[in-house]
């Protein structure tokens, strides 16, 4: 991998770095959603959906729509949420395995 392959990848990283995002992300796994409806659905703050958002998009996470009065976020690329499951598969059994060697000492 080149140097400038490596350094898109680790701003890509970065992105998904911040649990915010990745409330984001998981709220617009299942249906487009407004700014509105992601505050609801995560209890963050509007400005801060907003800013999340811009980054998510600038990053090709997430696509943006007109509809109406209002703009509707949705998954650019459910890919993303392949990568989530294998690093929650890893810390489940990580976790599992931990707890085993507590109750075996």
């Amino acid at each position: 991998m080149s140097r400038d392959l490596l350094t898109l990848v680790a701003e890509r990283f970065k992105v998904l770095a911040e649990p915010a995002r990745l409330e984001l992300l998981h709220a617009l796994r299942s249906a487009e959603l407004t700014v509105s409806e992601l505050v609801e659905s995560t209890g963050l703050g509007q400005a801060n959906v907003s800013k999340h958002l811009q980054l998510l998009h600038t990053h090709g996470f997430v696509h943006r729509r007109r509809d109406g009065l209002y703009t509707r976020y949705g998954l650019a690329d459910s890919d993303v949420f392949r990568l989530c499951d294998i690093v929650c598969g890893r810390i489940e059994r990580d976790t599992e395995a931990r707890h085993r060697m507590l109750r075996a000492t």
